[in-house]
């Protein structure tokens, strides 16, 4: 894993040099094992590593290979490394020892621009071909690394995080406001549609599975693979097949993300994905005598549940279930008593170089990557996309569908089934999957409440930036337009702004801590495999999400993979944790509802009536009202431009 920059003067002058070492100067924030530099004349490569694989360890880069007069710099973990050696027909006494970026190389001399068709993993790289005076660049399939450039005044320069492009002269790091009317205007976790802007005008970002050339000064940009659903469905003669094909796919997805001379760490909660991640990775670290180290969140002692029994705030007495099934884990509770998210502000933009959704979940997220971190984690696996893969299947939706094909007797007899395993009655189930068949008169209701739910963005740029027009075909949570499982399935792989948004967050955290986040259960193959089955492998016999139940018999406890009645939710404490500070809150909110740069871009007018309605002591069930939730991302957008109007004089 590396911090990868690289600079190019395209007009000829002889810069890079100096540009590179202003890169590499704003690189040196985060930890490296190695750093390295590698220049020729205008151009210059440089990368700080931070040794994860077994092979890394040593590694130098950039690498330059003298026979092709190739150079590459690569922040990549190859997951199909054994199908690559088999390919390019690397010598058996060589596998073992050979570095990633060596498999980068030895894949782009044999496929060229079309090498990143061939590669699994997560990756960003970038390869300099001498000979040719050309720059390719590509990042991975799901976008799990990020990879920014900026191309002005002859130069074309790009680097793994933003900041060290700001730092090259020249740079005005000025708010780019169509990116941020799409933060602003979408009121879910994920930030922008756009997967080539960032926040900042004048640096852009290679989307997922893409890649770049520049030959003639300027980036010339191309999708090279997808994962859309294909046409055929995979076709087996029984749910014993399907279930041995997904545990086969399953487990290679796992094991290969397993490769690190650290620890490895998972990030475990009570529900199905983390815990059949876990299970599936705990006998093969035995095997090699690594112990699975599970970091897990819990509320504070102080915190009163105050969900529905439906959820569960509190998910220790699941985890401990599952860890107690699986065993060989090294367990580790963690709640963070004192910290609240509003502590973490500053911090959190500093290191996502821009403002931020997931304040609700930023206590636990950046605290179990700090405890993995000091205790050796090289790997820190996840479950973070598995409700779309290994463990999607929404009984309503399903339903629906049998309603709109009049299939009655099989819907009927799933209802009552249905009904058995989770307590939910026949007629009431009924009425839900009809609206979920039907949703004229739903998607009119949802209007119409949606008319009321409260604006953080600007109305003059929203009007500015004709936002919610370029966002009415997306499904990003806006009002009137009808939740589809099928649609939000395929948007989750067709459209990239998702794995963008994700692979960002992933990206910044892992350069701090050194501690790299994979998921295997958004591994292409998996995504693949689970997009080819037909639907009825996830629900059925009253059992939804019902592939991944089925499939982990005797990998997680009956208690876990058959629990349709409870569900764990996240964040519901963040109001809890913010009490004592609320005041110190809502007394900067109205500071910036008077500062007239923030008023550029914020509603004032909705932040006073939200803090009129929340008032000065708000009740902790609260948690999830969009009024308390757009108070504490108002103040995060306001902090970011004032931080930024500070650094630019403005």
């Amino acid at each position: 894993m590396s911090a990868i920059a690289g600079v190019w003067r395209c007009d000829g002058a002889a810069a890079a040099a100096e540009e590179g070492g202003l890169l590499m100067d704003a690189l040196q924030a985060y930890p490296a094992d190695e750093t390295g530099v590698w220049q020729d004349g205008p151009v210059f490569l440089g990368c700080r590593a931070q040794w994860i694989t077994p092979e890394s360890r040593g590694e130098k880069m950039p690498l330059f290979d003298e026979r092709s007069q190739l150079a590459v710099a690569a922040d990549a973990i190859v997951d199909n490394r054994e199908e690559l050696f088999e390919r390019l027909g690397v010598e058996r006494d060589r596998r073992e020892r050979m570095t990633d970026a060596e498999l980068i190389l030895a894949a782009y001399l044999r496929w060229g621009e079309e090498s990143p068709r061939y590669l699994i993993g997560d990756y960003a790289f970038a390869v300099w071909d001498l000979r040719r005076r050309r720059l390719f660049a590509a990042r991975d399939l799901l976008g799990s690394r990020t990879l920014y450039y900026r191309c002005d005044r002859g130069r074309f320069a790009f680097c793994t995080a933003m900041r060290p492009l700001l730092a090259l002269p020249g740079a005005q790091p000025g708010v780019n406001e169509s990116w941020l009317a799409e933060f602003l205007a979408i009121p879910v976790i994920l930030d922008a549609v756009d997967v080539r802007a960032t926040v900042y005008r004048g640096i852009e970002q290679l989307p997922p599975a893409h890649c770049l050339t520049v030959a003639d000064g300027r980036p010339a940009l191309r999708q090279y693979d997808s994962l859309a659903e294909p046409k055929r469905k995979l076709r087996l003669r029984s749910n014993e097949e399907y279930e041995e094909a997904f545990r086969d796919v399953f487990r290679a997805a796992v094991e290969a993300k397993l490769r690190t001379f650290r620890q490895v760490g998972v990030s475990l909660s009570g529900g199905l994905d983390s815990g059949a991640v876990a299970a599936f990775a705990a006998e093969p670290l035995r095997r090699a005598g690594k112990t699975l180290q599970a970091y897990s969140y819990v509320p504070p002692a102080d915190f009163a549940d105050w969900t529905p029994k439906s959820m569960a705030a509190d998910e220790s007495g699941y985890i401990r279930e599952t860890a107690a099934h699986i065993g060989r884990l090294s367990e580790h509770y963690l709640a963070f008593p004192d910290r609240d998210p509003l502590a973490e502000v500053d911090d959190l933009i500093g290191l996502m170089e821009a403002p931020y959704k997931f304040f609700e979940n930023s206590v636990w997220i950046k605290g179990i990557l700090e405890r993995a971190s000091a205790g050796g984690v090289g790997v820190l696996l996840t479950g973070a996309r598995g409700n779309y893969t290994v463990s999607w299947g929404s009984a309503a939706d399903e339903y629906a569908r049998l309603l709109r094909r009049l299939r009655w007797v099989r819907l009927f007899r799933e209802l009552k089934r249905y009904g058995s395993r989770t307590g939910v009655g026949r007629r009431r189930m009924l009425r839900f999957v009809a609206k979920t068949a039907f949703p004229r008169l739903a998607g009119r209701l949802a209007s119409s409440a949606g008319a009321l739910a409260p604006q953080l963005i600007a109305p003059e740029l929203a009007r500015r930036t004709n936002v919610f027009e370029r966002l009415r075909r997306r499904d990003v949570g806006l009002a009137g337009i009808p939740f589809d499982e099928l649609a939000a399935r395929a948007e989750q792989f067709e459209q990239l702004y998702v794995s963008n948004h994700q692979g960002t967050s992933v990206t910044k955290f892992s350069l701090r801590y050194a501690v790299w986040e994979r998921d295997p259960t958004s591994d292409p193959r998996v995504v693949r495999f689970c997009l080819s089955l037909p639907l009825e492998q996830y629900v059925q016999d009253g059992m939804d999400r019902s592939l991944v139940r089925r499939s982990t018999a005797g990998c997680l406890p009956d208690s876990i993979r058959l629990n349709q009645r409870v569900r764990g939710v996240q964040g519901a404490d963040w109001l809890h944790r913010m009490l004592p500070r609320w005041r110190e809150l809502t007394d900067e909110l109205h500071r910036l509802c008077r500062d007239p740069a923030v008023a550029h871009f914020l509603n004032v007018d909705q932040i006073r009536r939200s803090l009129a309605k929340i008032g000065p002591a708000p009740e902790p069930q609260s948690a999830f009202d969009p009024d308390a939730r757009l108070l504490m991302q108002g103040l995060i957008v306001g902090r970011f431009l004032r931080q930024l109007s500070w650094r630019t004089g403005r």
